[in-house]
């Protein structure tokens, strides 16, 4: 998953800015971290949409994960945190600052600590560790709880951020704690109370939100996740993982998308209600609402995070003019964005 940005001018850093970039660039590379330079980030998000990266680079392991967001706080250097680059719209003017793809991918059992307000997990995840990939493996060795979870794009680092769910699950029914840092800071775990969670949502999220698409040095950065777990039976469990593999292969679109755009309103479905407007199946430019499930946008091939923000904005005014309901996205909108601002990643 990813936090947000703080976002230069659409012209790109000024020359300070540059001076301060080939500082990082080397203090990253004596902790073995290569930085480049213009990484196109439509290869990176599920959207298949963004433009480059000021600055990129991939980190394998949680310490190495929090050095290099150090590195960018001390250096005053614009971070984002990209995961599976699921629920995110990058701008097509690319991201400011240092873009850190969290390759983390350890998962860990028979845990024996920390332990904090007697929450001792059964399984420990790396927050760059796919979702469904978690969920698989949970399944395969026995432990019960996540098998909704199979089928949901992301990785684990997001799914907290965002507390995600399916199937009458979500990531707030299994959490113990999560290890969050600050801007680089020593991380500290914290339990399901401290983050708060609400219908896809968090106190992390909030916290983003709070700060505009612009985390700067001190937006968290979850590192780790311990899972409270039970013994199961695997056939049962793993009968019940494709039940939902296959309603979701047979519910919604396989084009790239970055999945549901919007939060469900309270005892009704956002698919339901755009659907209802008449835009199902609605394109502008590469982008289209999709026809299969209407609370999704695909890319045809071509499109531009701008023909995505139209739609978004579409689907919303929509809405509004015969329902007055205000959709709320799940998606975060990264980057620059030149001639509007977007919507804050609450639409608040």
């Amino acid at each position: 998953m990813m936090t947000a940005t703080t976002s230069l001018p659409p012209d790109g850093p000024g020359p300070a800015q540059i001076a301060r970039y080939k500082r990082l660039c080397t203090d990253a590379a004596a902790l073995g971290v290569t930085v480049i330079t213009g990484e196109p980030l439509a290869h990176h998000t599920t959207f298949r949409i963004g433009g480059p990266a000021d600055l990129y680079a991939a980190v394998n392991d949680g310490s190495q994960l929090v050095r290099i967001a150090a590195l960018a706080a001390t250096h005053a250097i614009p971070m984002t945190i990209l995961g599976g680059g699921s629920n995110v719209l990058v701008s097509d003017a690319g991201i400011a600052g240092l873009v850190i793809a969290n390759q983390t991918r350890n998962i860990r059992e028979h845990v024996t600590g920390p332990v904090l307000a007697g929450h001792l997990p059964q399984v420990v995840a790396d927050s760059g560790v796919t979702l469904a990939g978690l969920a698989r493996w949970t399944v395969r060795a026995g432990w019960s709880g996540l098998e909704w979870a199979v089928s949901v794009p992301g990785t684990v680092g997001g799914a907290v951020i965002g507390n995600a769910g399916a199937h009458g699950g979500d990531i707030a029914g299994n959490l113990a704690w999560a290890q969050v840092s600050y801007g680089g800071q020593a991380p500290c775990a914290l339990t399901p109370a401290d983050l708060a969670f609400a219908y896809r949502s968090s106190a992390l999220k909030c916290l983003l939100a709070d700060e505009g698409i612009g985390g700067g040095g001190g937006c968290p950065i979850v590192v780790a996740v311990g899972f409270h777990l039970t013994r199961g039976d695997v056939a049962a469990m793993t009968a019940r993982a494709d039940t939902f593999l296959a309603h979701r292969r047979a519910s919604q679109p396989v084009a790239p998308s970055a999945g549901s755009i919007f939060r469900n309103p309270p005892g009704d479905h956002a698919g339901r209600l755009v659907e209802a407007v008449g835009l199902k199946g609605h394109r502008i430019g590469g982008a289209q609402i999709s026809p299969r499930h209407a609370n999704f946008i695909i890319n045809t091939g071509d499109a531009l995070a701008a023909n995505v923000l139209d739609l978004i904005e579409l689907m919303r005014a929509r809405v509004y003019q015969q329902f007055g309901l205000t959709l709320i996205p799940e998606i975060l909108f990264l980057g620059r964005w030149a001639t509007r601002p977007p919507f804050g990643p609450l639409y608040t």
